[in-house]
């Protein structure tokens, strides 16, 4: 098992870490980088008017966590939190002292399934975000009638793929992809040259969500497994099946 990992900062590192231990290659070759230092931090005003704060991912309680810190706002208690997934809603309820519910599966469709966000109209949804993304969260909780703001915690900063690092990947021959957003796949396939593009797509394709499963489908990706959810521990145990599966294949 040959396996490159994009996604950023130390969670990508430690799921190296985790395939290593297995006894496989990771490479890790992240396609962003998280900024914390936003050039228009927010005040406790943006926060005051909340009924419901929704974290979508580890990056956003980190900068949310920088942000309080650094101008020492004051959380407001008052409120209902929420995390996309279990880690996010752990590191959320540790910074506000509450308790924070998630869904079962970490994505947006099962996050919009929560009871929480089941009468929302007339209440004032913040989701905590970096510069883009979590659209379909905004979309439909103003379609229920919520009044929907984002506030940028952190930026994600995309870094540009060179000629050398696809032909590291070749040489390695990687036979497996780790990709966590539609964000990053989609980048991927825009900095990956067309001479390139072929063999992009017969890799393995992991990806954490049936809405990023389906728009890999749709991008020429023919071997794509949903993992159900971005936490490590939820990537891993699903590359432990594929190789299990593998070995299996190997001994018949």
């Amino acid at each position: 098992m040959r396996v490159l990992v994009t996604r950023p900062e130390s969670q990508g590192a430690e799921l190296c870490n985790l395939i290593r231990q297995m006894g496989g290659y990771a490479l890790h070759h992240p396609l962003i980088n998280i900024d914390y230092n936003l050039p228009a931090p927010f005040t406790y005003d943006r926060l005051l008017p909340a009924d419901i704060i929704i974290a979508v991912s580890q990056y956003a309680v980190k900068g949310l966590r920088q942000q309080v810190d650094n101008q020492q706002l004051i959380i407001p208690k008052p409120c209902i939190y929420l995390g996309v997934g279990q880690k996010t809603a752990h590191e959320l309820s540790k910074l506000v002292q509450q308790n924070v519910n998630y869904p079962a599966v970490s994505d947006s469709e099962h996050l919009l399934a929560l009871p929480e966000l089941v009468n929302v109209a007339n209440k004032h949804v913040i989701i905590l975000r970096g510069n883009g993304g979590r659209e379909l969260i905004h979309e439909q909780l103003t379609k229920l009638g919520a009044d929907v703001e984002y506030l940028e915690v952190y930026r994600r900063c995309y870094q540009p793929l060179n000629d050398d690092a696809i032909a590291a990947w070749r040489h390695a021959h990687l036979d497996i992809i780790v990709v966590t957003s539609g964000e990053q796949l989609e980048y991927l396939l825009s900095q990956v040259p067309e001479s390139e593009q072929t063999w992009l797509r017969q890799r393995t394709l992991l990806v954490p969500s049936e809405r990023i499963a389906t728009l890999a489908m749709t991008q020429g990706f023919h071997n794509v497994i949903n993992t159900q959810g971005a936490s490590n521990s939820t990537l891993f145990a699903a590359l432990q099946r594929l190789e299990t599966g593998l070995n299996n294949d190997e001994q018949k």
